[in-house]
């Protein structure tokens, strides 16, 4: 049933070609098209690109060299994972666009003709925006494969006449590839879902234009066929994760995996501090302090009843859509503890595939599958002489509440597995020997070592969809708007300051698991 649930509304989405006579869907492929082609393919070109650049060299020289600050740096440079990628978008509009404080403070010293800035709503600015919150995916796991692989494969290769440089890229980049590519692969799927950050650049993508096509045009069928062609992007992403990755594995085969750092003197010592640190000041810093000093402008006149309504409204959406997601995940865990035969491990890997599907698609999806519903259940009530008719799904929160399982029952799967796994089975056996039921053993001895992966999952689902955009713009009910839509609704009004207490209310919340990360990884 789980993974029928995520099928369902990708079977809808494609079935929307089986309609015949679209005028809006043929405007759009005559005009648009290309261009939404174009945008989509530079975007995730330019993202993927620099975040690998960034993830991977700030993972090389947190973990492998040693210079002032770097055991700080180490866990500090995570913590632009707690931005939401649109929320560094108007950011950066807000401080670094034409009117903003740092283009009007060069004009006030150099004059009108005397300075040259770049354009910041461009390919190159929206590219920008999203890598610097998006490359801690690549950073986190690549940093964590060259934290296992130690110095004896690189002192190998150095004492078989290999340069530094040389075992960098013959050596630890190539054993650390398959962390580097899912790392990668995360954060091209973020590129793809994403709805604010292109939005606020007016970077017309496929998620904006099935946005535009929905409540622009109000044609949902334009909508799911243009969904259908970021569906495409997301297969050819996977399979392409899974081609690069292959059957290929890598193994320590060295003595010891002892980290010994290698120091860094002179020029090189002060260019890695100046390396890490303008990320860090860049990506989370900077934006912290514009957000804290717009927020503290308006926040007399904006912490009034509908910020906490919005508050309320995010946190009971993120709440029931984190304890279900967490009990669907459990019932995928078990079952393939348990049942581990084909049939069972299908039907998890598709369970747990919502994850790469954004937001808009699964949105478009469960909005024509509801709407379906609907129509049919209506045709009953009037063919039994009962008055029912109208919405009944589609528009509900119920509606929004299946958009977020469906998305983020992978993020809560991974932490309730891992900790199944180290959980032996001679435990539940032992047990049932004493006489305790299958419910007794599930509560007093499955649920007490499962806490902290309970917990974990929990709190990473609350935070994905409390950030969560698209799927929330396009089903949420009338009068339920979150801090989401929110920001989205002041930052398309250019109210960047009206928008700043939403998004650190955001980030103050996100930064919950990536303290929980923080703490694991130290521990580790």
């Amino acid at each position: 049933m789980l993974a029928m649930i995520v099928v369902f509304p990708l079977l809808v989405v494609f079935s929307g070609w089986m309609q015949t006579g679209n005028t809006v869907w043929q405007h759009l492929a005559e005009t648009v098209l290309a261009d939404l082609l174009i945008n989509t393919v530079w975007l995730l070109l330019g993202v993927g690109v620099l975040v690998t650049i960034l993830g991977v060299g700030l993972a090389w020289l947190t973990v492998m060299c040693e210079f002032p600050g770097c055991r700080l740096f180490d866990w500090l440079l995570m913590l632009p994972l707690a931005v939401p990628a649109y929320v560094m978008a108007f950011v950066a509009l807000g401080t670094m666009d034409f009117a903003g404080p740092v283009q009007s403070t060069l004009r006030s010293m150099l004059g009108h003709d005397g300075y040259w800035f770049p354009e910041v709503r461009s390919t190159g600015g929206v590219i920008t925006a999203m890598s610097l919150v998006l490359y801690p995916y690549v950073y986190m796991l690549a940093r964590s494969s060259f934290l296992t692989q130690g110095n004896s494969l690189i002192e190998t290769a150095r004492s078989l006449g290999l340069s530094a440089w040389g075992a960098f890229f013959r050596v630890s980049i190539p054993t650390a590839r398959p962390a580097i590519v899912a790392g990668l692969s995360l954060a091209l799927m973020e590129t793809l879902a994403d709805f604010g950050t292109v939005a606020v650049f007016n970077y017309d993508t496929f998620t904006t234009a099935i946005y535009k096509a929905w409540f622009g045009l109000f044609n949902l069928q334009a909508a799911s066929q243009l969904a259908s062609f970021l569906l495409v992007f997301v297969l050819i992403a996977l399979t392409t994760e899974r081609q690069l990755r292959g059957r290929a594995r890598y193994h320590e085969t060295g003595r010891s995996n002892r980290i010994f750092r290698y120091r860094l003197n002179g020029w090189r010592k002060w260019g890695a501090v100046m390396a890490a640190g303008l990320v860090l000041v860049i990506a989370f810093i900077v934006p912290v302090l514009q957000l804290g000093l717009w927020a503290w402008e308006v926040m007399a006149e904006d912490l009034n009843s509908r910020y906490w309504g919005l508050l309320w409204h995010t946190l009971v959406l993120g709440g029931i859509a984190a304890a279900l997601t967490v009990i669907s995940a459990m019932i995928l865990a078990f079952a393939r503890r348990y049942r581990a035969d084909l049939t069972i491990k299908s039907a998890v890997n598709i369970a747990t595939l919502g994850y790469a599907l954004p937001g808009s698609v699964l949105a478009v999806g469960i909005m024509l599958a509801f709407t379906s519903i609907d129509n049919f259940i209506n045709t009953l009530a009037a063919l039994a002489g009962l008055e029912i008719s109208g919405q009944i799904l589609t528009g509900s929160v119920f509606a929004l509440i299946i958009a977020y399982v469906v998305r983020f029952l992978a993020v809560a799967y991974g932490p309730i597995d891992s900790g199944l796994g180290r959980i032996r089975t001679s435990l539940a056996e032992a047990a049932h020997g004493l006489g305790a039921s299958a419910m007794t053993t599930m509560f007093r001895v499955y649920m007490p070592l499962l806490r902290p992966g309970l917990l974990t999952a929990g709190l990473l689902v609350l935070v994905d969809v409390m950030k969560e955009m698209p799927a929330t713009m396009l089903l949420r009910p009338f009068g339920w708007d979150t801090l989401a839509v929110r920001i989205h609704e002041m930052t398309s009004e250019g109210e960047w300051e009206r928008a700043a207490l939403p998004a650190i209310t955001l980030i103050l919340v996100g930064l919950v698991p990536v303290i929980i990360l923080v703490r694991r990884s130290a521990r580790h």
